[in-house]
This record gives C-alpha cells, sequence and structure tokens, in this order.
C-alpha cells in the first residue's frame, strides 16, 4: 500500500510518499480502508521530535491521527464491527496512523460517523471536536450566560469551539482573520476580532472574560497578557502556549491534552447528525501533498480543517 512515512525526525522534508506493508488486525483491533484523514498540529509536533518526551514513536512512523474510513478486516476479540461497516476515530498518536491507504484501529475507539456527510470529510471531526468538547466543557467548565474569548477561532478546533460555546449559551467573541469571518458568525459568534486589522490584545484591551481559550501560539509575554483577560475567579485554558498562574485573582490556569474518548466522538456525531454542530472541511488535499500541508500550517497559511485523501 501507499503512505506517507518519515524515517527520522526532522523539517517536512523527511515525510515520505512511499510503499509500505499493509497491516493486519491484532486482537481487539480492526483494519480500516482509509477514506480521509485529517490534518493536526499534534502531528507537526511529533514529526518534529519537540514531543518525544510524551510521544515516542517507532521509526519509520506513519503520521496521521483522525481518521474515517471502512473496517475491511477484523481482529480476534472485537465485537460490535464487521466488514463493511463505516468508522470514524482519534488514533493512538505512537501508533502507525491514517496517512496511509489501511491503519489497524483499536476497535474500542470508533464511532460511526455522521450521516450525510462525505465518509472522506468526517475525518475533520475526532481530534478537532474532541479537543473543542474537552476544552470547554471538561476543562472550563462553560455555562450558558458565561462570556468567553477563542482565540483562534478560525481553525478546524476553533469552528467547533465557536459553535459548542455558542449551543451551550455563552457569549462568544472569536478572533480569526478575514478568511474566517464570516464562518465564525454563521457560527454563533457574537463578536468577531479580526486580528489582521488590528492586533487582539489593543482591540479587547480593558475587557474580562469568564474563560479564554487560547488555541494559537503566543510569546510569553503575550500570554501573560491573554491571562489577563480573564475575569476574577475565571479560567484561561490553552491547548498551545502555556498561561502563567494567576491566583492573585483566583484565576484558573487550564491546559488542554486532547484524549480518544469513542462515547464522546459519538456524542459530537449525534449532535452534527441533528443539525447542532456543522461538520465542514476547508479543503482536500491528495496525501502525497501532506509535505506541503505541514509547512503551510506552520506558516500560518491553513484557515479551518484540511483533510488528505490517500
Amino acid at each position: 500500500m501507499k503512505a506517507v512515512r518519515y524515517h527520522s525526525h526532522g523539517d517536512s522534508d523527511v515525510l515520505v510518499h512511499e510503499e509500505a506493508d499493509r497491516p493486519q488486525a491484532g486482537p481487539g483491533q480492526v483494519v480500516l480502508g482509509v477514506a480521509g484523514t485529517g490534518f493536526n498540529m499534534l502531528d507537526v509536533a511529533i514529526r518534529a521530535g519537540i514531543v518525544r518526551e510524551l510521544f515516542a514513536v517507532s521509526l519509520p512512523h506513519t503520521p496521521g491521527v483522525d481518521v474515517s474510513g471502512t473496517v475491511t478486516e477484523v481482529g480476534p476479540d472485537v465485537t460490535g464491527w464487521s466488514v463493511g461497516d463505516e468508522a470514524v476515530a482519534f488514533l493512538p498518536p505512537t501508533e502507525p496512523g491514517a496517512a496511509a491507504e489501511y491503519v489497524a484501529a483499536p476497535a474500542q475507539l470508533l464511532a460511526a460517523p455522521p450521516r450525510g456527510v462525505d465518509l472522506a470529510d468526517a475525518a475533520g471531526l475526532p481530534v478537532a471536536g474532541l479537543t473543542a468538547r474537552q476544552a470547554l466543557y471538561e476543562h472550563a467548565g462553560l455555562k450558558a450566560g458565561q462570556s468567553v474569548l477563542i482565540n483562534g477561532a478560525g481553525g478546524g478546533v476553533g469552528g467547533y469551539a465557536v459553535q459548542l460555546a455558542a449551543r451551550t449559551g455563552a457569549s462568544v467573541t472569536a478572533t480569526g482573520s478575514a478568511r474566517s469571518r464570516d464562518r465564525s458568525r454563521s457560527y454563533g459568534a457574537d463578536r468577531v476580532v479580526d486580528y489582521t486589522e488590528t492586533p487582539v490584545l489593543d482591540a479587547l484591551s480593558g475587557q474580562r472574560f469568564d474563560a479564554v481559550l487560547q488555541l494559537v501560539r503566543t510569546s510569553p509575554e503575550e500570554t501573560a497578557r491573554l491571562v489577563d483577560l480573564v475575569a476574577d475567579g475565571g479560567v484561561f485554558v490553552s491547548a498551545t502556549t502555556p498561561g502563567p498562574e494567576n491566583p492573585e485573582r483566583g484565576v484558573r490556569v487550564e491546559q488542554v491534552e486532547v484524549r480518544s474518548d469513542a462515547d464522546r466522538l459519538a456524542e459530537l456525531v449525534a449532535a452534527v447528525d441533528s443539525g447542532e454542530l456543522r461538520l465542514e472541511v476547508a479543503q482536500r488535499r491528495p496525501l502525497a501533498e501532506l509535505p506541503a500541508v505541514h509547512d503551510e500550517a506552520a506558516a500560518g497559511k491553513l484557515s479551518g480543517k484540511t483533510v488528505l485523501i490517500p
């Protein structure tokens, strides 16, 4: 089969589109014929080797933690899944991923994909949706009537975060560029700050929010100023740059380390099916273009969710 792999850590040029052995289903696993794999910055960090202490991978490694596809093989001790079933999943980051034509996946991590959504596009839901959900509900404890700033609403996680926060009944301020402004408003943002026109910290100077969700990388000084935007007793939740503690104002600082959760993923799928959550893919790209996607992401040139097709 064809797969994108890297044989050493480094820049995007270590990613090679090459022949690889087709996986077989071990105990508790199924093999999926990959319809799509969603791009995530986590794959960039693992490829670069900057998170080896957290995610040690065996080389050569196939990236791709988001997957949608069709079951082609069922291993021993698997119940509830059969050949021909369609599924989505957030795969273990240290195991061979879905940037390939086939991938072995733990059956316990699978959920049925949304109905009425192209199967390849369904790969845009697991990691981004779960990150947004865990950040807002588990870390921030967001409730109706509260205010939340979502810094980086134009990305895949940010789009889901705006929708989930608005659905909760919170007042949502989103940051993004002109490319994502209309989309954020359609998702339920009450206000969109275009950082290309006015720096976020200048536009929001003097304002306070019950929760701030940080989805972009900022300098330590900028991050500290973002924490200052949290109201007394509020919470700063980051999926990127850690925030400094601010105990004198009772500000809680949380770091998101997203985890795979098939039950919560199924809830997100149900929300898509009911129309409460929109699953939108900004672009589809051939799998062979994965190195270019990594470079564009590192340069801040991606908006929304990118799905790669084997």
